[in-house]
């Protein structure tokens, strides 16, 4: 059985990544891209999917041992963890150095104190566990070979093959090091280049020393925002500047239920909203990989716009389920794609532009293309605002009149609205301006509830949503307005658990919810993140940050999150980790160091 999902560590390459368990145990990673099909999918199934396990010998049928420590290498992301065996002391250090040529993992052994005995087991699966390859030695190396797919595994220490697995038994003593490199490569090619392992490591930290001093955040909550940074940089493909949403597929809402999605594609308002916290935070190079990334994407056809695309800007997207897999804590259907792609989902039009008025704000050279798009797409939300659509949950129930989708628009021709009083583009601003008046005036005559003092996740409805935290933060309405505060006080009555974090929305156990989809989920953490931005913008910002810090708590060892937090059985769901979940804790730590500097 995988780990729980906080037992996870995240090394990449900033093309793919892997998730190293506790344990020692690698269950997860896909090759050569984070959206290619899994070689290790141990995570969402059993051993026989493919892992690549190292760590302290241990007899047959016993659980391996956990690390006694681990932590990542300074601000890196090399991983480093430590076992105390009866035997002495023994380290492992795992990293993927960002990519010049085939993607690598490496894995040092290092021997720390006594004589250790150690054991590697490496099964390769290609297909998310479905293919078993053809393993065989070419001289000194050992090739794994299946279709297109070629996995090439280096070492000094001597190996074997049994069980249809590649065995390594070894000892290890003070200062001794053994290396374990796997490369990727097409299977028509020929042998990748020999690694070089220390060389490698070096390069790597190098590398995430250097971008981590770009950070411009200095504040007391420094560690926790850098991490996230890290993280979140390791979610952007290199290549083309796109930002996946999380480098997983279907590590369930709801433990044992069916709400698991692929998230290894890039939401155009995921993406947008950590483009946001990058240049908050210093990172201007990225702002504009990711502005060409949609250039490219949404191209010529803007009317056409998607919610999500392929990190090269692939627009098909469709979902499949792989019935061979048993799912994470048997957790099905596992999916590959999402369906989600052909949603309406008009916010998303708010959080794009959003993020490119606020990269020609910080100073991002100017793209004549970026505002003849930004126009057009106001061009057509001129005539679609005013439809229903799917909202940013991606409901797959009947399409509504959401009403964080049309705060969202206004806020796309509010920006807009800017961008043409500054100069830089010429527009028809009296009409936008007539535009955004309409826009507010309907949101707040049709989406608000005058009786319970709160607006509503839809027109009509008495349903609540946590998405309506945004209000005050995209300046659609000021804080202290008391329309503002009684939807943050009856979210926190109605969406709140029991340890005060926030729900999306209601749900309805075993019967099909206002997302038309059955089971339950957990708190949500960007949604909770929301709420200590709004207690903070309201003047409460002791309990704002009380809140942040309880959710900086809910991170593991290693500084990561999930999607989401059960309250019930205490632990992360959801995909892992979570682009959704790092940004807003970025976003809170700067607005709370803000509060208190002015004296909040």
């Amino acid at each position: 059985m995988a780990g729980r999902i906080e037992d996870y560590a995240l090394i990449g390459d900033m093309q793919t990544a892997a998730l190293v368990c506790r344990d020692g145990t690698a269950d997860w990673l896909c090759l050569p891209r984070f959206d290619s099909h899994a070689a290790f999918a141990g995570l969402l199934g059993t051993e026989e999917h493919g892992y690549w396990r190292i760590g302290p010998a241990h007899p047959s049928g016993a659980a391996p041992p956990r690390a006694d420590r681990r932590r990542y290498r300074g601000d890196s992301l090399v991983l480093e963890s430590e076992w105390d065996t009866a035997r002495g002391t023994v380290r492992i250090i795992d990293f993927m150095p960002p990519r010049d040529g085939a993607p690598q993992l490496i894995r040092i052994v290092e021997g720390v104190s006594g004589r250790v005995p150690m054991r590697s087991a490496l099964r390769m699966r290609f297909s998310y566990g479905r293919v078993v390859p053809w393993v065989h030695k070419v001289g000194d190396r050992t090739v794994a070979v299946a279709g297109p797919d070629s996995v090439w595994l280096d070492t000094t220490a001597e190996t074997f093959g049994k069980d249809l697995t590649t065995y390594s038994d070894f000892t290890v003593s003070p200062g001794e090091r053994v290396a374990f490199t796997i490369s990727w490569q097409p299977s028509h090619s020929g042998p990748p280049a020999l690694p070089d392992p220390d060389g490698s490591l070096e390069a790597t930290e190098e590398f995430w020393r250097g971008w981590v001093e770009h950070c411009t955040y200095h504040g007391p909550y420094r560690d926790a925002v850098v991490r996230s940074l890290i993280t979140l940089k390791a979610l952007t493909y290199a290549p083309t500047g796109g930002i996946v949403a999380a480098p997983t597929t279907s590590l369930p809402e709801d433990i044992g239920g069916s709400r698991n999605w692929d998230y290894r594609f890039t939401w155009l308002r995921d993406a947008a909203i950590t483009l946001s916290s990058l240049l908050r935070t210093g990172y201007r190079e990225e702002a504009r990989a990711w502005r060409e990334w949609l250039l490219r994407a949404v191209a010529g056809d803007p009317e056409n716009l998607q919610i999500m695309y392929g990190i090269a800007g692939e627009r098909e997207l469709s979902e499949a389920e792989l019935s061979w897999l048993p799912g994470y804590e048997n957790s099905r259907p596992v999916r590959v794609g999402n369906g989600a792609a052909g949603q309406l989902q008009l916010d998303v039009y708010g959080e794009m532009i959003e993020a490119l008025h606020l990269a020609h704000m910080t100073g991002l050279a100017r793209n004549d293309y970026a505002s003849l798009l930004q126009l057009r797409l106001i061009s057509y939300l001129e005539d679609h605002w005013n439809e229903p659509d799917e909202g940013i949950w991606e409901v797959r129930g009947p399409r509504r009149h959401f009403v964080h989708s049309k705060v969202m628009a206004w806020v796309a021709v509010d920006r807009t609205i800017k961008l043409i009083e500054s100069g830089d583009v010429d527009g028809p601003l009296e009409r936008w301006r007539e535009l955004r008046d309409d826009i507010h005036r309907d949101v707040c005559e049709k989406g608000y509830d005058k009786e319970r003092n709160t607006f509503t996740q839809s027109y009509g409805s008495k349903e609540l949503d946590a998405s309506l935290l945004l209000i005050p933060q995209m300046g659609f309405l000021p804080p202290d307005d008391k329309r503002v505060i009684g939807t943050i006080e009856a979210i926190q009555r109605e969406l709140s658990t029991p340890d005060g974090f926030v729900l999306r929305y209601p749900t309805a156990g075993d019967e099909a919810g206002v997302d038309g989809l059955e089971g339950d989920e957990g708190a949500f953490l960007a949604c909770s993140f929301w709420l200590a931005d709004d207690l903070a913008m309201i003047g409460r910002v002791d309990e704002a940050r009380q809140l942040f810090e309880k959710l900086l708590a809910l991170r593991n060892d290693l500084g990561l999150l999930a999607e989401e937090w059960d309250s019930r059985l205490k632990r992360q769901v959801g995909n892992f980790p979570q682009a959704f979940s790092h940004v807003p804790l970025i976003d809170t730590a700067l607005r709370l160091t803000a509060s208190s500097a002015f004296g909040g």
